[in-house]
């Protein structure tokens, strides 16, 4: 299995969360964060003063896959956030070792 972390821009949460499901992911855990990449930040202006945002809200996404559908998950993020401007984001994959649903011990793949 696989875990697929995705940082994206805010507004393009619909757009993937729509394309992840019709892709057949059944469920994603999705959080507000702030972070910099290349772009470091950028400079806002509130009530006539200049100020630097050093840190930009994004949104992380986790969504874990059979290793089989870890590419085209991948894909269908990388497609459904892209905007083509500086600061869309990233896509990490990570091999999962196990998975345990709580309420009923399933492992594995059946407790995803």
């Amino acid at each position: 299995m696989k875990m697929i972390t995705a940082i994206i821009k805010h507004f393009k949460l619909d757009d993937v969360r729509k394309a992840l499901t019709d892709t057949g992911v059944q469920g994603m855990t999705v959080i507000e964060v702030k972070g910099f990449g290349r772009q470091k930040g950028h400079m806002e202006v509130y009530r006539g003063v200049e100020y630097e945002v050093k840190f930009l809200p994004k949104i992380k996404i986790e969504v874990v896959v059979p290793d089989e559908k870890a590419d085209e998950v991948v894909k269908t993020i990388a497609e459904s956030a892209k905007t083509g401007e500086i600061g869309d984001g990233k896509i990490f994959v990570y091999n999962l070792q196990e998975v345990v649903r709580i309420r009923t011990g399933e492992k594995g793949e059946a407790a995803v």
